[in-house]
């Protein structure tokens, strides 16, 4: 059986570069912005790894809300404002193609408080396209209705991390043949609002775990501070 891969990889991997600054090697061209008149995808260059898929699993599977840049388009605003009717939520079409389109799934990319979604839709049953995308304000806002502006940009509502775990497939590498099938939803701590504050966090972070350092090992007590410093450290 044959894999594929639908879509544009070079989207798709510029995609992660973008929200994962951690997984991968990826090398930056230039800032957002000074070049906010190229494509963004061309910010990234390639770069060989040595990973394979088995070493990523993990990887995948450890990282926290910290490791992740929620929001990265935020430096490119006084270029490109945000449109509000990216928060429609309804079908789209284009020509006999009809795809749903869920953002209140995603609502922390857009600065929102994330809560339980709505059942996915069934595009299948959608006569109404045209009538719905016109009126788009009306699903802007029964979309962000329910929230509020995020404080920090992993915020989310009690509850949505257990019902994630329920329905989603949190983990990538298997359990153990004898393993109970639960997995136990994490605690994250609050995390720096600032990207570069993130990337200092998950930089020390990961050190300390690498090496399997403890807080009460006294010549990690300074790396430690430095760890907490930048976790509390929001703008």
């Amino acid at each position: 059986m044959e894999s594929w891969l639908g879509g544009y990889p070079t989207l798709l991997q510029c995609w992660i570069h973008e929200y994962f600054p951690t997984v991968g090697k990826r090398g930056e061209n230039w800032k957002p912005a000074d070049n906010c008149g190229l494509p963004r995808a061309m910010r990234w260059s390639y770069r060989q790894g040595v990973l394979k898929v088995d070493d990523l699993r993990p990887i995948l599977d450890e990282l926290t809300p910290v490791d992740v840049i929620w929001r990265p388009f935020e430096d490119h605003r006084a270029w490109c404002v945000f449109d509000e009717i990216c928060l429609y939520r309804g079908c789209l079409k284009w020509g006999e193609t009809v795809v749903p389109y869920l953002p209140d799934r995603c609502l922390r990319q857009f600065g929102y408080r994330q809560y339980v979604p709505s059942p996915p839709l069934d595009c299948m049953m959608a006569t109404d396209i045209d009538v719905d995308w016109i009126s788009y304000h009306q699903s802007v806002i029964a979309v962000i209705g329910s929230s509020t502006v995020a404080t920090t940009p992993s915020d989310a509502v009690d509850g949505y991390l257990e019902w994630y775990y329920c329905v989603s497939h949190p983990r990538l590498v298997p359990p153990h043949r004898d393993a109970p099938r639960e997995v136990p939803v994490p605690v994250y701590d609050v995390g720096p609002s600032d990207p570069d504050w993130a990337r200092v966090s998950t930089l020390i972070h990961r050190y300390l775990r690498q090496v399997n350092a403890e807080e009460e090992d006294p010549q990690f007590s300074d790396l430690f501070e430095a760890l907490h410093i930048s976790r509390s450290h929001c703008t």
